[in-house]
């Protein structure tokens, strides 16, 4: 069998959950600068980050094509420490470019939009020097699961030029029943059982079934009433290579319904 290229990247799903875990010393912010460190080692440095976040959501496909993608404070109620964040990784719209190419009917946004927190939130802990460009991916909300699987098995093809894929969303995301007196080892039981058959897909490589989450019923309805967060896995899912290693991190929960679950491939 002969050996990956040097430049090849692996496919993050990373589970990001609240905008605190970005600048809190807990589990979650560890396990990011820990996974951080294995670039330059496990794999290579990156050359150019694609970020496809729960927190862009358009009519039709965007990518940021600006020189210095704005830092993006899209939340709420949070400490001033947080707002106070900033991550001036530079952009990259020749690479947004041809990626738009490969793509096909995607759009450039050379000023609107920037880094939100579902980008940012993961990528500072990871690579706090911001020195790589990253370029962030919009989804279109109206469009079925299938073809957001679809472009991600597009963006497969950038892993082997230095590109690193990454989806930052969440296998259960419903803000309305969390509960902050329950430990990360605690949640429903609809959200153990939704992230459990995610779990098992992904370790079973049965990766385009991801798609077709509605049919759990009951279970996806609650542990994505909008499916917004859910739907960068399936990019994610979508550009990775059938049967390539896998591994999950962060199996917790914040407040009871939300799944920090993570995924590497490659």
């Amino acid at each position: 069998m002969s050996q990956a290229p040097a430049t090849r990247q692996p496919v993050l799903f990373l589970g990001h959950g609240s905008p605190m875990n970005a600048i809190e010393d807990n589990e979650f912010r560890r396990s990011w600068q820990a996974l951080g460190r294995e670039f330059g080692v496990k794999w290579p440095k990156p050359g150019l980050v694609l970020a496809v976040s729960a927190h862009w959501l358009t009519q039709g496909w965007w990518l940021t094509a600006m020189e210095q993608p704005k830092t993006i404070h899209d939340f709420g109620g949070f400490p001033q420490e947080l707002f106070d964040q900033q991550y001036p990784a530079p952009g990259a719209p020749g690479e947004a470019r041809r990626i738009a190419q490969l793509l096909g009917d995607v759009g450039l946004d050379e000023s609107e939009w920037g880094l939100d927190h579902g980008t940012w939130g993961v990528l500072k802990p990871m690579f706090p020097e911001a020195d790589i460009p990253v370029v962030q991916l919009s989804m279109d909300y109206g469009r079925p699961p299938g073809e957001h699987f679809a472009i991600g098995q597009k963006l497969r093809a950038l892993r082997d030029e230095g590109v690193l894929v990454v989806g930052s969303g969440n296998s259960v995301h419903n803000l309305r029943t969390m509960r902050r007196d329950l430990a990360a080892n605690q949640a429903y039981d609809w959200a153990v059982a939704f992230d459990r058959w995610v779990g098992e897909k992904v370790q079973a490589g049965e990766l385009a079934e991801l798609a077709n989450f509605k049919q759990q019923g009951l279970a996806a309805q609650q542990s994505q009433p909008t499916h917004d967060h859910y739907l960068p896995l399936l990019y994610a899912a979508g550009a990775a290579e059938p049967g390539e290693p896998v591994r999950f991190f962060n199996e917790s929960y914040q407040g009871g319904s939300i799944a920090m679950r993570s995924i590497v491939w490659g």
